[in-house]
């Protein structure tokens, strides 16, 4: 079904590995695609209860490959055609997305991560806004999650200086979760997942409902949104059995309903 991506389910978490390892996993058109319809499948998959994107190789995602660019292409297009639809998908998406990030992820995989819910960081991964090294503006949405991580001030500068993020400086910055030594990252990396995986899924999906719609409603919009998603959120099997475990003392096993 794949042919840029890796997909594959396992104890209820859906790893995405981007597989291009000798273009440092670089966009061509069909690797947006396929990012987009697997975190369909997986968003869609009962079974599915975590999402992990990471890389293939030495990089997470270098951004878009050069090699398809020429002079007559209509960027602007391209973003409608492939990479708004591609980062739409994860923003639709209500279950809990990682970007495991271990190694650079320049251009629009910087862009990717941003649109994760977590960024875990191996310590020899980096960051880099690129476009601006060759004559563009950051897309993606890379400035939309950008400036609400780090800030307007912050994002400007990585926006117009394209410098070089390190993992130590992307976690003092708040661009990381987390911070994972190479020697322990995957251990590390599934033991992270495996505890998204294993809390109430429908309760994480209405948590990103909220955090989507804290910039776009007033205030009292907001908490009529608030009031409808506890709504939702008490009538899970997950409710109850978090209820019924604390009553009893027990730690609560989560279904994912």
């Amino acid at each position: 079904m794949f042919e840029m991506i890796r997909y594959e389910v396992a104890d209820g978490i859906a790893w995405l590995y981007l597989n291009r390892p000798d273009k440092l996993n670089a966009f061509i058109a069909q690797m947006n695609r396929e990012v987009g319809v697997a975190v369909k499948a997986a968003s869609n998959d009962e079974e599915v209860r975590c999402i992990v994107i990471t890389g293939e190789g030495r990089a997470f995602c270098s951004g878009q490959d050069l090699a398809e660019v020429d002079e007559n292409m209509d960027h602007g297009q391209v973003l409608r055609d492939h990479y708004g639809p591609m980062i739409k998908q994860l923003r639709e998406c209500e279950k809990p997305i990682i970007a495991a990030v271990n190694g650079v992820a320049a251009g629009a995989g910087f862009s990717l991560a941003l649109a994760c819910d977590f960024r875990l960081v191996s310590e020899r991964a980096s960051f880099v806004n690129a476009f601006i090294h060759v004559g563009l503006i950051p897309d993606s949405g890379n400035l939309y999650y950008l400036t609400q991580l780090v800030g307007h001030a912050k994002a400007t500068e990585l926006a117009m200086l394209g410098e070089k993020v390190t993992a130590a400086e992307a976690l003092e910055m708040g661009l990381a979760n987390r911070l994972i030594p190479v020697d322990t990252w995957e251990e590390d990396v599934n033991a992270f997942a495996a505890r998204l995986a294993a809390l109430p899924t429908k309760a994480i999906g209405l948590i990103k409902r909220s955090l989507k719609a804290i910039s776009t409603l007033s205030f009292e919009d907001y908490l009529e949104q608030e009031a409808q998603g506890q709504r939702i959120a008490g009538l899970t099997k997950d409710h109850r059995e978090g209820v019924n475990a604390f009553m009893q003392k027990r730690k609560p096993v989560y279904s994912g309903q």
